[in-house]
């Protein structure tokens, strides 16, 4: 099958100006459009970007010649719909993460999509990125056995201040906002990838910065999955301190833990380096332009660490596109996964609104 120019517009002027748009490009898509509510904005970011339409609506960008995809980088509250829309019209669709407001949401998207045949993938691009991408192939692969159980753990002071400015749905908990949506749907998209389906949650949402939010900023999750691996995930962007990063598994064989992109492994006959595959080697971060880097929320992407691993996941929808599915590894995340997610999230809200209590996936 021959490959096509393959065209895209982008909804959401935050983050989908700092990485969604700089990595279509990179992957080889031209992004004719770019969605937002606020019209100034909108024509300021998509002229400094160098998009050649600023829409109003995705109705409006879906009217513009050449367009094959739509990615969707909104808040969470607004994915339902803008994904109905966007498969209604029989578009490819990447979405972000997290997927939807619940399970029953997250379904409807993904009947839609399969429906309307066509391809659909998450924003969780960190699959590929070198260090995880590494660890999830070792273990996949046996490197330390059958695993047993998970610590990944990651504090990091950016919301501390209460007085850093974010957008207003980031603390709404109806709206889809907080910690475990934005940062927790990847630890768990990354546990689901390498130790299989979570069983069952025990777990805790605080907002320990003090701000008055509904949402969190904080979250401790034990769960066990049913391979019959345990684990611990904890993650606080709340408080002040130094960054404190642990990515650790143990199995039967072995343990294998993550020192940045390097992932060693040590067992009865001593410790190791683990060889990085020549496949998962990416560019160095890119930083987007500082002129977009305006909230404290913007700062979390200010380092660009995510461009090269976004290149890889549209580099992989395109393809999928144009249909090249052979040898695909790592393995893009679809609206299955999304579902698989959110039920987790789901388990994790239910356990925290009653006292931690144990709660199997629905």
């Amino acid at each position: 099958m021959s490959t096509q120019l393959l065209g895209a517009v982008v909804v959401g002027t935050g983050f989908g100006v700092l990485t969604h748009v700089r990595a279509l490009r990179a992957a080889g898509f031209e992004v004719v459009g770019l969605v937002g509510r606020d019209p100034q904005k909108t024509a300021s970011r998509a002229a400094t970007a160098g998009v050649p339409h600023a829409c109003g609506s995705l109705a409006e960008a879906l009217e513009l010649p050449g367009v094959d995809a739509v990615t969707i980088a909104t808040p969470p509250h607004t994915h339902h719909d803008l994904v109905l829309e966007a498969v209604g019209a029989g578009r490819h669709v990447v979405c972000e993460k997290p997927f939807a407001l619940d399970a029953t949401e997250a379904r409807e998207m993904l009947s839609a999509a399969e429906r309307a045949g066509v391809v659909h993938q998450l924003g969780t691009e960190f699959r590929w990125a070198t260090g995880q991408a590494t660890a999830t192939r070792a273990v996949r692969e046996g490197a330390i056995g059958q695993p047993r159980l998970a610590t990944f753990l990651f504090d990091a002071p950016v919301l501390a201040d209460p007085d850093g400015e974010v957008p207003d749905w980031w603390g709404d908990a109806g709206r889809g906002g907080g910690w475990l949506g934005a940062y927790g749907s990847h630890v768990i998209d990354q546990l689901r990838t390498m130790l299989g389906d979570f069983s069952g949650v025990s777990a805790s949402l605080q907002c320990v910065s003090g701000r008055d939010w509904t949402a969190d900023d904080s979250y401790t999750v034990h769960f066990r999955t049913e391979s019959g691996a345990a684990g611990m995930m904890s993650s606080t962007v709340g408080a002040p301190g130094p960054f404190t990063v642990a990515a650790k598994v143990i199995g039967t064989g072995g343990t294998l833990w993550l020192e940045g992109d390097l992932v060693r492994t040590a067992d009865g006959s001593g410790e190791r380096v683990l060889p990085t595959p020549d496949d998962l080697v990416l560019p160095p971060p890119d930083p987007p332009d500082p002129a977009l880097l305006v909230t404290a929320y913007d700062l979390l992407h200010s380092t660009g660490m995510d461009l090269a691993p976004y290149t890889r996941l549209f580099s992989t929808f395109a393809d999928r596109i144009n249909g090249k599915t052979d040898q695909i590894d790592p393995l893009p995340a679809t609206f299955h996964d999304g579902v698989a997610g959110q039920r987790v999230i789901d388990a994790i809200h239910s356990s925290a609104l009653n006292g931690s209590a144990w709660t199997p996936l629905a």
